[in-house]
């Protein structure tokens, strides 16, 4: 079913060329292996010795890891299990997303694959869980499939609730509204005139297609999130220089979806205001999220200011080589406004003749996907960054960030992982991986001071994040120093567990509300 296009006045943010500087180091501690290089790098000296087949780390330390043959894009997770797509590979021993009991994080386990239905062979980005409605969900990557399950008896077994075929989708990503009755998938086409199905999941044993809307211009989204009453959808819509697939603008567009919530005859998606800008490309996600009080966006490109152009392109025109996430004030939705950016060193053009050197993959040290610690009262948000690992940053005042801590995957070189699809991106058998690619979702654990993400050749993996007080911390730095008040109040409310002090906020007061003088340029 297609619908009339909604007219639309669409606000444009002109975008500035540059970037502005990297966030603060992280402070390590003495027992942690630092990167020698720029933030975020793997230099080539650390991959042609093989320094980087051992993992590098700040704050951090890995717990527990179930390898399988490897994953792709996206993970999500509900209880004490966690869920992941793979490469759906002829060559796998076993396609489709994998279900890992996680009861014990030291010995995540195998517990089953999700694979009767072609949308959980290969769900790409669309991989989503509902907490509250204890729902699993995702599109067919590229096709038309849509599958949801039931999480409520068993997360290690999750029961199909029903399937439904999209006439005319070619799923790629996609998300559930914070009320849970509405699945929003998006597509692979995210050019001109493309669809978005949208599918009431109100009884997910009876799901339905509501619509394919069809964007006129603005909106087309490489994934979304939602307001909290659900009645508006913050859409990443992805764009890149010289390039007819994506042709953009690369930024944030403010969907109006109030029709579809409330399930109006006819229903239009309208534009309330955009932002977009050519320091970053690819845009990917969108998280909302409350700071003190304060509505913003947790924002992220997938590529850098060359998009398939590359870093050098990027370099050569004085942009930034690798994308990044940004954090956006959205109390006026019409005038959404950027006010940091969470770059890294390696992000930066005036290190370009430093990291053009470096054999990044596609991807290089771009941001993919990030999650914070709390949507309603964000203190730390933590992001994948394809080879620069997993990154963490302190985000109690959003316009001056710091990084705080980061696990970097160890490179797997010539092993075989036919479920990665970094392996075979690289040339799989004939391959040489210098690094990993982290690119998932992650998962808060603060009852068990963890994180919990994918990376494409080493599977699902449970770090331990060091907040500061205990366990041989007292080397950390102002960074996460800064942490350690938190921790010691933690401690007087809640049991310690071992190896580290449990996640508590970072303490308050240090900062008042955003200084303009400091926000980033835009």
């Amino acid at each position: 079913m297609r619908i009339a296009i909604a007219a639309a006045t669409v606000l444009v943010l002109v975008p500035v060329l540059g970037a502005g500087a990297a966030v603060p180091r992280a402070q390590c501690r003495k027992s942690d292996r630092p990167e020698t290089g720029l933030q975020g790098q793997t230099t080539v000296d650390e991959r042609t010795s093989g320094a980087s087949q051992k993992a590098y780390t700040c704050n951090t330390e890995l717990v527990g890891q179930y390898e399988g043959e490897g994953t792709s894009y996206q993970m999500a997770s509900f209880g004490d299990c966690a869920y992941y797509m793979t490469a759906n590979r002829a060559e796998q021993s076993h396609r489709g997303s994998v279900v890992v009991d996680v009861a014990d994080s030291t010995r995540p386990q195998l517990s089953e694959y999700l694979d009767t239905n072609a949308a959980m062979v290969y769900p790409h980005e669309s991989l989503k869980v509902h907490e509250k409605r204890k729902l699993l969900a995702g599109v067919q990557g590229t096709g038309t499939g849509f599958a949801i399950y039931d999480l409520s008896a068993d997360c290690r077994h999750p029961v199909l609730k029903a399937t439904l075929e999209l006439a005319g989708s070619s799923g790629h990503a996609g998300n559930f509204t914070p009320d849970g009755l509405t699945y929003y998938a998006a597509q692979t086409n995210r050019g001109i005139n493309g669809i978005m199905p949208i599918i009431d999941v109100s009884d997910p044993a009876n799901p339905k297609h509501l619509l394919n809307w069809k964007f006129p211009g603005d909106g087309r989204p490489h994934d979304l999130s939602f307001s909290e009453d659900s009645m508006r959808a913050y859409s990443a819509q992805p764009g890149q220089p010289q390039n007819v697939t994506f042709p953009g603008p690369n930024g944030l567009v403010v969907l109006d979806v109030s029709e579809i919530q409330l399930r109006r005859q006819n229903p239009q998606i309208r534009i309330i205001g955009a932002a977009f800008w050519n320091d970053g490309g690819q845009a990917q996600m969108s998280q909302r999220i409350k700071i003190k009080g304060k509505p913003y966006l947790i924002f992220t490109d997938e590529l850098g200011s060359g998009g398939a152009l590359g870093k050098a392109w990027a370099c050569t025109n004085g942009l930034p080589p690798f994308g990044y996430g940004r954090i956006i004030d959205i109390s006026d939705e019409t005038n959404p406004r950027i006010v940091s950016k969470l770059s890294l060193e390696v992000s930066e053009y005036a290190n370009c003749d430093k990291t053009l050197p470096d054999p990044t993959s596609n991807f290089g040290y771009t941001s993919h996907y990030c999650t914070v610690d709390d949507e309603q009262d964000a203190t730390m948000v933590a992001c994948s960054y394809f080879e620069a690992g997993l990154r963490v940053f302190d985000i109690r005042d959003p316009s001056k960030p710091k990084e705080i801590a980061y696990y970097k995957p160890p490179a797997r070189r010539t092993q075989a992982r036919p479920a990665s699809t970094f392996y075979w991106s690289s040339g799989g058998p004939t391959s040489d991986r210098t690094a990993d690619w982290a690119s998932s979702n992650i998962r808060w654990r603060k009852d068990r001071n963890e994180l919990w993400f994918t990376s494409h050749d080493n599977g699902f993996q449970v770090v331990r994040l060091y907040t500061g007080g205990a366990s041989g911390c007292s080397s950390v730095g102002t960074s996460t120093g800064i942490l350690m008040v938190a921790g010691l109040l933690t401690l007087l409310r809640r049991q310690r567990r071992p190896g580290g002090v449990p996640l508590g906020p970072p303490p308050t007061a240090t900062s008042d509300e955003e200084d303009e003088d400091h926000e980033a340029d835009q």
